[in-house]
């Protein structure tokens, strides 16, 4: 079931913070990564290039977390994640992410330099369940 974001939540999440993604190791232990993100309708968008421990945990199993915080307030996210393969996608969506954590120059060129020369996957998450500390 999808929960909808609440108001404080969507302003907090529309400004730019970075966010811990949370997946599950094959051995049942948390893997933690610092992650750009975006806030498209109430889903959380993120990018990866393929081959990475994150990828390969949430293809064996789709359940994650996001955390997103500053200073004490902070949004935990929890849903399954929906992975996206889609190269035009991928690359579309890292390159938005760029351009919002590092300006539009800074996005072109690490594109040029190494995103297009990489296999990345897009990433969904659907809150299934939202915490919020303020």
């Amino acid at each position: 079931m999808v929960a909808k974001l609440p108001e404080r939540a969507r302003a907090f999440l529309q400004e730019v913070h970075f966010a811990v993604l949370g997946t599950i190791n094959k051995d049942g232990s948390p893997q933690l990564t610092t992650m750009w993100y975006l806030l498209e309708g109430d889903s959380i968008v993120m990018n990866t290039r393929a081959g990475r421990t994150k990828e390969r945990n949430m293809r064996r199993d789709p359940r994650i977390s996001v955390c997103v915080a500053d200073g004490y307030d902070y949004v935990t996210i929890t849903g399954r994640v929906e992975m996206i393969d889609d190269s035009q996608i991928a690359q579309h969506d890292i390159f938005r992410l760029a351009i919002r954590y590092d300006g539009i120059e800074s996005a072109k060129q690490q594109m040029e330099g190494h995103f297009s020369q990489e296999t990345r996957v897009s990433l969904r998450l659907k809150p299934e369940r939202i915490i919020e500390h303020w």
